[in-house]
């Protein structure tokens, strides 16, 4: 608070006080007390400097030059010649400057900041019978919840009773409710939609979902890009040219009042104000399509990058294994595997159980009820179903339980991730998985290649065949597989086309996140490592928001530039064309204002409201 009063006084204050003065300054000059008017106007004009010349001390001490130098000498030169309206207005320009950015990057923020704005204060923790209100802070794991309709969730947590409609729009950028109950997984920071319900802590406020993405918001709002720093390059071409033409006019014509007809239209908002506007703009857009960007120089690489690798499980596929393949033994049908080991599963929270229950329910076959359920973790299931003893489980199982073993039955072809069904003592079948590829996958690959990346790569921890199998699939050639988080990042080191970007979702990508020149983590699902580490994170559960966001970064730091080189250029031609000494100071200095609300504006277009992304389009359309 104390920090947004400070910046409102040096802002919006001081520019108060130059309009005060400016008008003050007319009434007097309009009622014949020029000599008053022309006083005020000076010793504004010198007091406004005092702040820009400290400015250029601090920057001189670090061996930084700016084109500040040419602001604080045109002020103070329009008052020595007693081009009095010449100087206030440059002093106009830059307090009225400095304040348009503070609203820029206010609006700029507004997505971003958001979130900040709901974070949850209290929680209502239940304490025996009672509910007790306690601050967030305080929440340890294990506590009991109670959210009521309306009031975002305090800290990630699962349902222990009741069910509701969850809005997770601020995490996610899903703009329907989901619908969750008993078991599922809330996170903190999305809004209970419908009714109360009763949840368990399972995370504190700090280790929780909406803490996480607030720290990634204040990272991505109090950065200075690279780029920023490239305009200030900019400034000391710029400030030598203005001060040759300035120099070179006054000398030519003998008349020192040239001097001051060029520094007036040299002034450099342009080059101040065009970069970090269409920065903030640009990672607050990216913020409303579910992408945070953390810092300016991580939107800069995006915008460069030349390579993409892509992890494979739970980034280029859904991350979920279904039913690949069913095989039946010993004159049993598929109905009666799958029937048998769906009933057996379908009170197991086991991943592969969900598949098989999901698999029997596609096929419309029916689950009927089981008795003495035994489960044996990391091995199988056992069961009666209609009077019948079933197994379910891996093939270790089955000969520990004296399965006999068709002749046929090539173990070769079956991985860990096969299945196998027993039914009154024979191998029944044997149900294989596979982890289905993305929808959107196919689409996202070829709208980067529409963006101008080179190199598409798959690197991934699982078997040759399978990723292969997956690459093949969506058209990727260059496929890296069984490899290690070390094999990971010699990966990517060895590419010809750099910047590198890199995609994925788990803890053992977080090495390779980190080393990439651009980490970006599929936060939706994706574990908090990988988030941490990431440069960019994509907090909707879509990969299509990997393209999305190198076209905004694309986009931004043309506009960026672009706004640069305008400001630039027609600065440099008003010099030429006040050099010739036609035209008073006083009219330079207001068409200098022009100038810079033309730059701001144009730096603006990488916040607007554009269409979707053609990337995203795009995807949509494959």
């Amino acid at each position: 608070m104390i920090h947004k009063l400070r910046a409102f006084f040096r802002e919006y204050l001081h520019f108060g006080l130059v309009i005060i003065a400016i008008i003050i300054a007319l009434g007097l000059d309009i009622a014949g007390y020029d000599r008053y008017a022309h006083f005020i106007l000076g010793a504004s004009a010198l007091l406004s400097s005092i702040p820009i010349l400290k400015d250029i001390y601090d920057s001189l001490k670090h061996r930084q030059y700016g084109v500040d130098i040419l602001a604080a000498t045109a002020i103070i030169t329009s008052v020595l010649l007693g081009e009095y309206w010449a100087g206030m207005i440059i002093v106009l320009m830059l307090t009225g400057g400095e304040a348009l950015e503070d609203y820029a990057e206010n609006r700029a923020k507004t997505e971003l900041t958001a979130l900040l704005d709901r974070a949850p204060k209290k929680a209502h923790v239940l304490r025996g019978r009672k509910t007790v209100d306690i601050a967030v802070g305080q929440v340890k794991v294990g506590d009991k919840l109670i959210i009521k309709p309306g009031e975002v969730v305090p800290v990630d947590a699962t349902i222990v009773e009741g069910r509701s409609s969850f809005d997770e729009s601020s995490l996610t950028g899903e703009s329907l409710p989901l619908d969750k109950a008993h078991g599922d997984t809330i996170l903190s920071g999305s809004i209970n939609v419908d009714s109360s319900i009763t949840v368990k802590a399972l995370h504190t406020a700090k280790d929780s979902q909406y803490e996480q993405i607030i720290q990634l918001v204040k990272a991505a709002s109090s950065s200075q890009s690279p780029f920023v720093r490239l305009a200030d390059h900019y400034s000391v071409p710029f400030t030598i040219i203005a001060f040759v033409i300035a120099g070179g006019a006054w000398i030519l014509s003998g008349d020192v009042l040239r001097f001051l007809q060029v520094l007036v239209v040299a002034t450099p908002c342009p080059l101040i104000l065009a970069a970090p506007i269409a920065l903030i703009s640009g990672m607050s857009r990216a913020a409303r399509h579910g992408v945070i960007i953390k810092n300016g120089g991580a939107l800069e690489r995006l915008a460069a990058v030349q390579t993409v690798g892509f992890d494979k499980t739970g980034t280029l596929t859904q991350g979920e294994p279904i039913v690949h393949d069913v095989s039946t033994f010993n004159s049993f049908s598929k109905k009666q595997v799958l029937e048998a080991a769906g009933a057996l599963e379908q009170n197991s929270p086991h991943i592969l159980a969900k598949a098989i229950v999901n698999e029997a329910l596609k096929n419309k076959y029916k689950l009927p009820k089981t008795k003495g359920v035994v489960e044996k973790p990391g091995y199988g299931v056992s069961g009666v179903v209609e009077r019948k003893n079933v197994l379910v489980g891996k093939l270790n199982f089955m000969k520990d339980q004296g399965i006999p073993l068709p002749a046929k039955l090539k173990l070769a072809n079956y991985t860990k991730t096969a299945s196998f069904v027993a039914i009154d003592g024979v191998l029944a079948g044997s149900i294989s998985f596979m982890d289905e590829i993305r929808p959107e996958a196919k689409g996202t690959l070829s709208a980067l290649k529409r963006l101008g990346v080179k190199h598409l790569l798959m690197v991934t921890g699982d078997n040759k065949s399978t990723a292969n199998a997956i690459a093949k699939q969506i058209g990727i050639t260059d496929v890296t597989a069984e490899a290690l988080p070390a094999d990971k990042l010699l990966a990517i080191e060895n590419v010809a086309h750099k910047p590198v970007a890199f995609v994925g979702d788990g803890v053992n990508d977080a090495p390779v996140l980190t080393a990439a020149d651009v980490g970006i983590a599929l936060g939706a699902r994706g574990s908090t490592a990988a988030s941490e580490s990431a440069d960019v994170v994509v907090m909707l559960d879509d990969l299509s928001r990997v393209s999305t966001s190198i076209e905004i970064a694309q986009r931004t730091f043309k506009i960026a530039k672009q706004s640069i080189l305008i400001g630039i250029f027609i600065s440099i031609g008003l010099m030429f064309i006040f050099a010739s000494g036609r035209f008073a100071p006083v009219y330079g200095a207001a068409i200098q204002e022009v100038v810079d609300i033309i730059v701001i504006i144009n730096a603006l277009r990488a916040h607007g409201s554009w269409q979707k992304a053609r990337a995203s389009r795009t995807v949509q359309a494959s």
